[in-house]
């Protein structure tokens, strides 16, 4: 298991740890309903968004992996967050699986950044987590995350209501 997650660099961000200062522009890019329309449906609120900021770097020293800050590498300010997960949904076809997910703040949409990040953060996770394979789930018409997931090497697997909605399952084999 690693202990704290490694720093990556690409063209244009940092993959990093969460820090206390990335707080107040976490909290307002959860804020922002158009970020949260596909994801949770509504803005959320400071202690909610706080306490997701939290659990996603608490992944790292349980699971092995988790979810990185995406920072921009000439600000060093926070313009996304995501890596991979285990949430523990309660879904069938995400046990045993490493999540990927994404999520920036609607400023940087449409500029390559979830990919250019995400690219990174799998490529990590093919060398050093060696799981046989990433899933994610998206919500049904987000069409930019469909894109993105297509780019990284997912493919449609099925779809699930567990989360009381349906969601698509992609997958993504070790490699992509």
């Amino acid at each position: 298991m690693i202990a704290s997650l490694p720093v990556i660099d690409t063209p244009r961000l940092r993959l990093r740890e969460p820090r206390l200062a990335d707080k107040d522009d976490h909290i307002a890019m959860w804020a922002d309903p158009r970020v949260t329309r596909f994801i949770g449906g509504e803005a959320r609120t400071p202690d909610v968004s706080w306490g997701k900021f939290l659990a996603a770097a608490g992944l790292w020293p349980v699971m092995g992996f988790g979810y990185w800050v995406f920072a921009d590498r000439a600000t060093d300010r926070l313009i996304g967050m995501g890596g991979l997960s285990y949430f523990c949904r309660g879904m069938a076809e995400l046990e045993r699986v490493p999540e990927a997910g994404w999520a920036l703040d609607a400023d940087h949409w449409g500029a390559g950044y979830a990919t250019e990040a995400m690219t990174a953060a799998l490529g990590w996770a093919d060398t050093c987590l060696r799981a046989a394979e990433v899933r994610s789930i998206i919500n049904k018409g987000h069409a930019a995350s469909e894109r993105v997931a297509e780019k990284l090497g997912f493919r449609p697997i099925g779809e699930s209501d567990a989360l009381g909605e349906t969601v698509a399952v992609y997958s993504r084999p070790r490699g992509g």
